[in-house]
């Protein structure tokens, strides 16, 4: 099986059961585990992708920095931090927020049933996009964002809109510039 083709299945306590390759998870909705990026500047400005249009799902949609599944014996963050890499061509130092577990219905009759590990960077670096991955990006503030994702819902991904106010929310604690 190819390693950048495969997710890891596990249960609800993750730990490993095993490992599908990609697309049958996501059409099988297996439990598998996944990592978000999100990264801000030090002004507070979230950097946000628009997902190309040929991804396997949800093509064109914006949402967080980056996301991932980790790869056999790999841990959390360096599936984060090579991920960040490889779409954005940026490099951050990355906490660890928080983990979900979602289920949800995606486009192209596949279901993402992940637990997601949510990681936090702040870095002033310009963003090198994979052309592959990444059709645009920006940066843009959490007000108008949430505004953004309250009257146009339907452009933005599925696990973006799920934990976007959970992040802000930690961003808000953690973070000065969240305060202005």
């Amino acid at each position: 099986m190819d390693i950048e083709n495969c997710v890891i299945l596990i249960d609800n306590q993750d730990n490993q059961i095993g490992l599908i390759e990609k697309i049958e998870a996501h059409k099988k909705a297996l439990l598998h585990r996944a990592v978000s990026v999100f990264i801000c500047n030090s002004k507070g400005e979230w950097l946000l992708q628009q997902r190309d249009e040929n991804k396997y799902h949800s093509g064109g949609l914006w949402t967080n920095t980056c996301c991932t599944h980790p790869y056999p014996n790999e841990t959390n963050i360096e599936a984060a931090k090579r991920r960040l890499n490889f779409e954005m061509g940026l490099k951050a130092e990355l906490s660890q927020i928080y983990s979900f577990i979602y289920k949800e219905k995606l486009d192209n009759e596949l279901t993402e049933h992940e637990l997601d590990y949510v990681f936090l960077g702040i870095t002033d670096e310009i963003p090198k996009p994979n052309a592959d991955e990444v059709m645009n990006f920006k940066y843009v503030s959490y007000n108008n964002l949430a505004l953004d994702i309250k009257q146009n819902p339907e452009n933005y991904t599925v696990w973006f809109k799920k934990i976007v106010d959970i992040v802000n929310n930690h961003i808000i604690k953690v973070h000065e510039f969240s305060k202005k």
